[in-house]
């Protein structure tokens, strides 16, 4: 039994894997009809919800949970489209900075409604106000021992 899981820890990485998988995939299905990749949309709300919609390159990567060869890849898409500009730091010409454009901003807030829309009819239409916020402590828990130094408040 060393090193296996029990049968209700079996049964909860089967459910939460099958999250893992299959919300991404169900979001992404969304956000198609929007243009849009999920990580493409990830970095549009990720600029969108920063004061001044900028973030280096490297904090924008960190942030996302991507490769910086990944965002650059992602970052040139974006830029076809006029959603995203990079620019030299003019204080600092080693870092990158990234900016979400207007029509970027305009193309997060067409998207977002389908976004949440989706998330709302797989997770939490399907649970009490009660779950949602114990769902919330948990994973709030559960992403604290992956990445100790972001606070998640719980």
């Amino acid at each position: 039994m060393d090193g296996e899981l029990d049968q209700a820890e079996a049964q909860t990485w089967e459910s939460v894997l099958s999250v893992l998988l299959w919300l991404p995939a169900a979001l992404e299905g969304r956000l198609k009809q929007h243009g849009l990749s999920h990580y493409e949309f990830l970095i549009l709300w990720c600029l969108s919800h920063h004061t001044d919609r900028t973030h280096t390159m490297s904090s924008l990567a960190e942030l996302s949970r991507v490769t910086p060869s990944h965002l650059s890849r992602i970052a040139s898409r974006l830029e076809k489209h006029g959603w995203f500009v990079r620019e030299s730091d003019p204080s600092d010409t080693r870092y990158t900075i990234a900016s979400l454009t207007p029509a970027g901003l305009e193309k997060y807030r067409e998207a977002a409604p389908s976004y949440y829309a989706a998330l709302r009819e797989h997770l939490f239409s399907r649970l009490t106000e009660q779950q949602v916020e114990q769902l919330g402590g948990i994973t709030a828990l559960v992403a604290q021992s992956l990445d100790p130094r972001a606070g998640y408040p719980r």
